[in-house]
């Protein structure tokens, strides 16, 4: 949104309690060099300015910017005027909208059905407002007035807003631009998406954060994002984790993938960090305002604790980073600037009596060395520290090099000063070292996303004939039309043969003598699977016969599948007995697909088989994916060395797996009637040698 001329603010009060009162005061004291119209026709002034009954009575011919402070129930008619006065852009502080029920959310969609009709954008409603320190407007009613900084912030809470706003001001933390989303209206409400595209070109923000309970467009987040993080970093806390979708899961992935995994996948795909904390959030993103990006993972630690400085170490090891290895050169200056008891290996102990110029020279020695990245401070108050000028004296040194210095100045009213001096002149202070070493893995993690970001995205594209795609569309209708929702495994294994998967095709036998005979014709070793919409885990209840070598057990294999059906579920509808030629073993793994209601298709891979269950080692991305992202998904479980081949065993055919992962993601995006999916397992064989997928099962969404 460009900087509005002028401003009505509809439901201007001289009530001092009121949210109108605040409003206009608060646009006044922001310095706006517009022009300010207070609307309320029992009023003529209002601090000062003069008051108009409507916005169709000011004396402008158009009005930029409309904030609304009245009732829910006339916000529709004051919406009507505000269009007809031109306004573009308007805020919608009143609540009473959706949130509060039915009678809220058609009041909402009349708001909605207005601003369409004159294009207007609106914020809220139920939101706070919003605030642009550089451009002196305070179009809120927030208690607060943020310092001028470089931070952007979107919030979908207006509490969590206001709170954040107040904590920042004991911390010394600046915002460029500060949104309370509210509603985000439908089809003309501002939402997360917009300001993305916002504050990717705004030169005043250097970093994005926010806070998070839904995302109405998960593709075009994701599509969006990917553009703004590798030139700013966004970070995001994502609240309501927990609540899983309540709807039947059938498959392994759908029991796997809660909703929040949709979410984790989209950010890492996109390049968002995710903080876990509102604490982790403000720690991200002062250290990204503050300093550069770190260009590897080496950190150098200067303490006047060893405690503290094991304490770092250890951080640093356990969140990825490495503990610098200095140059003989480093280690040679550093004996000549300090006393012999010091520790002039990494971390280096400056020895508790240290005064700041021993802290500075360390310092100055360690950032030059070509192994270190970055560098973590800590200073614990003795008798003989001097926190202020060690602080000065820090900043000092931090802003002529190109390298991310973080502080840990730890203690209570003795450091407070300084930690304040280090945060004013742009050195990131923190009470402890875990915080400051936690932010310096998530700058690094993001310089890594950039280069990943930066790398050219190889899509699959499969074509299918109209006679192919013909074919598809009557198995899914064929099954629907007979009241089924799940595939028989036969069905699906056509699909995704049809989109070019290597899979164990077979044949459906009604019979003992239809099964001996398409054994004979696809040739033996043989397996037998029973076909049924209710038998899910068909090993479980000996559903499964592997390995038949003759006609005889074939035969002797079916009756006993039937058998033990009818005893573990009398009423199943059996279709039949799949017939399928024994293929070679190979390492079981598994890839899935969810339909998750944001953002689409979310594709899983891990181990399969059982073990999918018991260990859950499994990753997520949201289609489509690219090859390489297909292998971050494969790189990123705990057990890919397991893939990568251990203790003398050739590695799997990653790129096979790569392969069957794009298959699926391509299969859900173009057949959104299926909305679970599993391959489970497919064997991997050695490199070059493919996938199979032996047992493939899909999902079709209910007809209404």
């Amino acid at each position: 949104m460009k900087p509005p001329r002028n401003v009505a603010i509809i439901g201007a009060s001289r009530k001092k309690t009121s949210v109108g009162h605040a409003i206009v005061k608060n646009m006044i004291d922001s310095g706006f060099e517009g022009e300010i119209y207070p609307i309320n026709p029992k009023a003529s002034e209002i601090l000062g300015l003069q008051c108009y009954p409507s916005i169709l009575k000011v004396p402008a011919e158009t009005v930029d910017l409309a904030v609304i402070a009245v009732p829910a129930p006339i916000v529709p008619k004051v919406m009507e005027e505000c269009g007809k006065k031109g306004v573009t852009f308007a805020v919608v502080i009143s609540a009473g909208f959706k949130e509060v029920g039915e009678e809220g959310e058609r009041l909402e969609k009349e708001l909605r059905d207005v601003a369409k009709k004159y294009n207007i954008r609106v914020l809220g409603p139920n939101t706070l407002g919003f605030i642009d320190s550089h451009n002196k407007i305070n179009a809120s009613f927030a208690a607060q007035r943020p310092i001028k900084g470089h931070i952007a912030f979107a919030s979908q809470s207006g509490a969590f807003c206001t709170a954040i706003l107040d904590w920042s001001l004991t911390r010394g933390i600046g915002f460029s631009q500060f949104y309370s989303l509210g509603n985000k209206v439908e089809e003309v409400g501002i939402d997360e998406c917009d300001l993305l595209l916002q504050w990717k070109d705004d030169p005043n923000t250097r970093v994005i954060l926010m806070y998070l309970e839904e995302i109405r467009n998960g593709p075009r987040f994701i599509e969006i994002a990917k553009q703004v993080t590798p030139i700013k970093p966004v970070i995001v806390v994502k609240s309501g984790r927990t609540a899983a979708g309540a709807r039947a899961i059938s498959s392994h992935t759908g029991s796997l993938a809660g909703s929040d995994q949709a979410y984790t996948a989209a950010f890492k795909q996109s390049g968002v960090i995710r903080a876990e904390t509102a604490q982790e959030l403000f720690d991200l993103a002062a250290a990204f305002a503050m300093m550069p990006l770190p260009k590897g993972k080496n950190v150098a630690i200067i303490t006047n604790a060893g405690g503290m400085g094991i304490m770092a170490a250890d951080r640093v090891e356990l969140q990825g980073l490495r503990m610098a290895r200095f140059t003989n050169e480093t280690i040679e200056k550093l004996r000549k600037v300090l006393p012999p008891t010091a520790n002039v290996f990494n971390p280096v102990d400056v020895i508790g009596d240290a005064p700041p110029e021993r802290y500075v020279n360390a310092l100055k020695i360690v950032l030059v060395d070509p192994h270190v990245d970055s560098a973590v401070l800590i200073l614990t108050p003795q008798a003989m520290t001097q926190p202020l000028v060690t602080a000065r004296m820090i900043c000092d040194v931090a802003q002529k090099i190109d390298k991310p210095v973080l502080a840990v100045f730890s203690g209570g009213e003795s450091v407070e000063k300084a930690k304040e001096f280090l945060m004013s002149y742009s050195v990131p202070a923190y009470e402890f070292p875990e915080r400051a070493v936690d932010t310096l893995a998530g700058m690094a993690r993001h310089h890594d996303t950039i280069l990943f970001l930066d790398k050219a995205e190889e899509y699959l594209h499969i074509r299918i004939s109209e006679l192919k795609r013909k074919r598809i569309k009557d198995i899914i209708e064929t099954a629907l039309s007979e009241g089924r929702t799940t595939l028989n495994e036969h069905e699906a294994k056509e699909i995704l043969s049809i989109y070019g998967a290597p899979v164990s095709l077979g044949k459906l036998a009604k019979s003992a003598d239809e099964a001996v005979k398409f054994a004979n014709e696809l040739g033996y070793p043989i397996v037998l699977k029973i076909v049924s919409p209710q038998i899910m885990h068909k090993t479980d209840i000996g559903g499964v016969k592997l390995n038949l070598q003759s006609e005889d057990d074939v035969r002797k294999a079916f009756n006993e599948i039937m058998v033990n059906a009818r005893k573990y579920r009398p009423n199943a509808t059996i279709h039949g007995i799949l017939v399928t030629p024994m293929v070679p073993p190979g390492k079981e793994i598994i890839v899935g697909m969810v339909r998750d209601p944001q953002f689409g298709p979310l594709i899983m891979f891990g181990l399969g088989g059982i073990y999918v269950e018991v260990l859950k080692d499994v990753s997520f991305r949201v289609a489509p994916i690219s090859k390489n992202q297909a292998l971050s998904m494969i790189e990123e479980i705990r057990s890919y060395p397991l893939l990568r081949g251990v203790r003398g065993e050739k590695p799997s055919d990653i790129l096979g797996i790569v392969a069957l992962i794009q298959t699926v993601s391509q299969l859900a995006l173009d057949w959104p009637e299926i909305v679970e999916m599993d391959i489970n397992p497919a064997f991997v064989y050695e490199q070059g040698h493919g996938c199979m997928a032996i047992d493939v099962k899909m999902t079709l969404k209910k007809q209404t």
